[in-house]
């Protein structure tokens, strides 16, 4: 695979694998220091819809995501809350712990996990917005 080549996967994974990894994220985040205070509880849920939406729009699946909220803006709806380095490694020690649960599940093969990875993390890092 070439450096910037995106892999197709909404169609190698599907809605249903994209929506057990945001599902697995969220159950983590309640009980963790760092993230769970910045997910206020009563829109967890809501919070767990708006990301799932976007991955699988973002991963080549139905424009929901777009039609119900536009643009994604990403820095813009992240400037309220304070995304360090420590909640970016922590946002995706989270992730990857819930895609790892799907590898081994062999829902997710492991140079897609990789890519997972390498995507969301440069997403993650793109986010920080205090040092």
């Amino acid at each position: 695979m070439a450096p910037n080549e995106e892999l197709p996967i909404y169609q190698l994974l599907g809605g249903e694998t994209l929506t057990a990894i945001v599902a697995g994220f969220y159950r983590r985040v309640p009980g963790d220091p760092i993230l769970g205070p910045m997910y206020p509880a009563n829109d967890l849920a809501g919070a767990e819809e708006r990301l799932r939406s976007f991955l699988i729009y973002r991963f080549g699946g139905p424009p929901t995501y777009i039609q119900e909220r536009g643009h994604p803006r990403l820095r813009i709806r992240h400037a309220p809350f304070v995304v360090n380095q420590a909640a970016r490694d922590r946002w995706m020690e989270l992730m990857l712990a819930s895609i790892d649960e799907q590898v081994v599940l062999q829902k997710v093969q492991k140079e897609h996990r990789d890519y997972l990875e390498q995507f969301l993390g440069d997403i993650a890092t793109f986010l920080i917005n205090r040092a």
